[in-house]
């Protein structure tokens, strides 16, 4: 008996022998791992998804404003251009990232059109995403050949009511915000422009400077170096109130079309589920980025105004130009596929 309970004993030992150094080999692991939710956003670079080409005025935005960003994050934001199907492909990848703070998107009045433009998209502008904030406005230029003999708005008007689709009007191509907004002039004005679509404002703007087409509502970016050279009139800008880069040119609405405002416009988005409180320092950041001392100057290359606002706000300013442009789809019978 004695030895059996000297035995049992034995084995108690050799049992709280062996427990103990695998009590000390499991702490330092459980101690080393990271609490969640400790680590700071941002911890590593952000892709900013650019919807075109490198050169393009989306392009130069994106890069003018991701170098700034950059001092304000703490982190490289590093631009991914995706162009393609109407600046289509660049807000379906994005639209899919993982909603974590570490992709964001620049959208253009391209996508608030394309809503109503395309009968299928593989994406929603309102529904994947989540807004950040407006960080830029610019204008369109209705700009014509110096061979057409109007020097006003009311002398185009005027030309196209007395002649109507024998005044010819280049685009970036069908449904591009340089299509619609000579479609919704149109409607306003009770005239009727031939249109031209072209792949892209490069090659629209070619034909415009040799005369194969009469009328553009050009890109203020695109625009200026032509019109130094006086190889382009410019009539009027699309704006509310006369642009900072061309103040000697008027507006559509003081050159007699009372009512017609079209905004060219950049904004940051996230994908939809993005935490809120990643979003909050975004746009928080956001407004530091485009309050810079220096960001105006370096947006006039680009023919861009900075600015900023609230998620909610932009929100709402998404809404209202989906809701525009919709009517003015509908009106002029476009459709993409």
């Amino acid at each position: 008996m004695a030895h059996l309970k000297y035995a049992q004993r034995r084995i108690r030992i050799v049992i709280a022998f062996l427990l103990v150094p695998g009590v000390s080999t499991m702490a330092p692991v459980v101690l080393a791992q990271p609490a969640r939710g400790d680590a700071a956003y941002p911890a590593r670079a952000v892709r900013l998804i650019a919807p075109s080409s490198p050169g393009s005025g989306v392009d130069i935005v994106a890069r003018i404003f991701a170098s700034k960003a950059t001092e304000h994050l703490g982190q490289q934001v590093i631009v991914d251009n995706r162009a393609g199907a109407g600046a289509n492909l660049g807000a379906e990848i994005a639209s899919k990232a993982a909603p974590d703070g570490y992709t964001l998107f620049i959208a253009t009045p391209a996508h608030a059109i394309n809503s109503s433009l395309y009968s299928r998209l593989n994406y929603d502008l309102m529904r994947d995403f989540s807004p950040v904030s407006l960080i830029t406005t610019g204008q369109y230029i209705v700009v014509v050949h110096p061979s057409l003999p109007a020097g006003t708005i009311k002398e185009l008007i005027g030309l196209a009511r007395a002649r109507p689709d024998a005044l010819s009007y280049a685009s970036g191509g069908l449904g591009n915000a340089t299509h619609l907004a000579v479609e919704l002039f149109n409607s306003m004005a009770g005239i009727r422009m031939l249109h031209i679509p072209y792949k892209g404002s490069g090659p629209a703007l070619t034909d415009m400077i040799s005369g194969q087409v009469q009328v553009m509502f050009a890109n203020l970016t695109a625009a200026l170096p032509h019109l130094k050279n006086g190889r382009r009139r410019a009539l009027a800008t699309t704006v509310e109130s006369r642009s900072r880069t061309v103040p000697q040119v008027p507006t559509v609405v003081e050159s007699g079309l009372p009512g017609y405002v079209v905004t060219s416009y950049y904004g940051i988005l996230v994908p939809i589920h993005t935490p809120r409180d990643i979003i909050v320092r975004l746009n928080a950041d956001t407004i530091k980025t485009m309050s810079a001392p220096d960001m105006r100057e370096r947006l006039a290359v680009a023919g861009a105004d900075p600015t900023s606002d609230t998620p909610e706000q932009f929100a709402a300013f998404l809404r209202s130009e989906i809701d525009k442009w919709s009517q003015v789809v509908k009106a002029a019978k476009v459709r993409a596929e």
